[in-house]
């Protein structure tokens, strides 16, 4: 074992550059980071840059650099998808040969409605894709008044269940939700994520989404790295969306956050926890509020947070910590539509000893997944290739 903790953070979307089969999905063109930077007129990741950002493909406002602070190049992605938990999975050994059901432009089926009626006792309403925030605000009232439930999707594969916590209450929502995941696992139903979206509020008062959301995943579909560490009693914290994504398989802890600040606030503390083992954190509001509504300023603004946080993150590692930085897909805010984008992702990997190089580019996310076992003397998975020993 080199190092005994392994800070692994996903910038949930922060793409760089479409992927050589990008036409088939539509995505010709597609560059997160370097087209948020050139429509904003640039942006500032002094981090990031010590890294070598910028080399792995044209940002205004970041440079080149010779000598990298990191271990650092970018992925493609194996499996045939671009949604979150394909990313994920990836990243943890997994290859998605069939893609998660998405119902972005047509929503739900009728006969999926209807069982929905039927299983919850309720009318459905809204079954489009839309902003959570937009379509409370659109049916919010009408729950009120009816009862009827919000249901909608987005560019990615979830259904997602809106209720009004003192209409139906949280018991109510959370049993119709699991109920809705049983009933699409069925292969022509499979999205991949059930979602609860309780609020509160009124017309008058205006509407809040709680903290009570709850995310219904489907399990991975084979072992992942973390269930190889979990077997060999490591250690496995999980910070923001991560155990809901893998259902919780192979999670030994978690910690909810609220936002990204709020997320890099929690590693921080974790640096101070004794642990062996992986510490697995997505920030997922550069995808959900800013790459999902096409919103380059805060995307930027984002972006420039986490640089800041990032540093202040690296003061507080030990020399016996490897910290590691990618993403799981792309989801450009100046493409066309709200959908993510089939791209190329990042990879820098960090520790105190290490000089940084530039590594060649890497055919799959796994290779993240196999280099945590490696260090940790296990086996690993069927597909990735740890670079361990290319690091300097």
């Amino acid at each position: 074992m080199k190092f005994k903790r392994i800070f692994l953070i996903v910038i949930d979307s922060v793409g760089v550059g479409e992927m050589p089969d990008a036409e088939i999905f539509g995505d010709v063109g597609a560059n997160t980071i370097g087209n948020l930077a050139k429509e904003v007129g640039g942006i500032k990741l002094p981090v990031l840059e010590s890294f070598g950002y910028g080399n792995l493909t044209d940002i205004q406002g970041v440079k080149e650099v010779d000598q990298p602070r990191a271990n650092t190049t970018k992925m493609a992605e194996l499996s045939n998808g671009k949604d979150t938990m394909t990313g994920h999975w990836e990243l943890m050994g997994i290859k998605t040969i069939v893609p998660f059901k998405t119902f972005t432009d047509t929503g739900f089926p009728e006969d999926l409605i209807k069982e929905i009626e039927k299983l919850s006792g309720r009318k459905v309403v809204g079954n489009k894709s839309a902003s959570g925030t937009e379509i409370i605000e659109e049916l919010g009232q009408h729950q009120i008044d009816t009862g009827d439930l919000i249901v909608y999707t987005s560019a990615d594969s979830v259904l997602q269940i809106a209720a009004h916590e003192e209409i139906i209450p949280l018991k109510e929502l959370y049993d119709i939700c699991k109920k809705v995941r049983e009933l699409t696992l069925v292969e022509k139903w499979r999205v991949g994520r059930i979602i609860a979206r309780p609020y509160l509020g009124n017309k008058k008062s205006g509407f809040k989404r709680t903290t009570n959301r709850h995310d219904y995943a489907l399990n991975p579909t084979s072992k992942t790295i973390l269930n190889i560490m979990e077997e060999s009693v490591f250690d496995i914290i999980s910070v923001g969306k991560i155990r809901d994504i893998f259902n919780g398989s192979g999670i030994t802890e978690h910690y909810g956050i609220k936002s990204n600040h709020d997320g890099m606030n929690k590693v921080m503390e974790l640096t101070q926890k004794e642990f062996t083992g992986l510490c697995f954190t997505n920030l997922v509001d550069f995808d959900a509020l800013y790459g999902h509504r096409r919103d380059s300023e805060g995307y930027k603004n984002a972006m420039e947070e986490f640089d800041k946080d990032l540093g202040e993150l690296i003061k507080l590692l030990n020399n016996d910590d490897l910290l590691i930085i990618t993403a799981d897909h792309g989801n450009d805010p100046t493409f066309k539509g709200s959908d993510h984008t089939r791209e190329y992702v990042p990879l820098f990997i960090y520790a105190h000893d290490y000089n940084g190089k530039f590594l060649p580019e890497r055919s799959s996310f796994a290779d993240v997944g196999m280099t945590i076992a490696d260090n940790f003397n296990l086996s690993g998975t069927d597909i990735g290739c740890s670079i361990l020993r290319m690091l300097e």
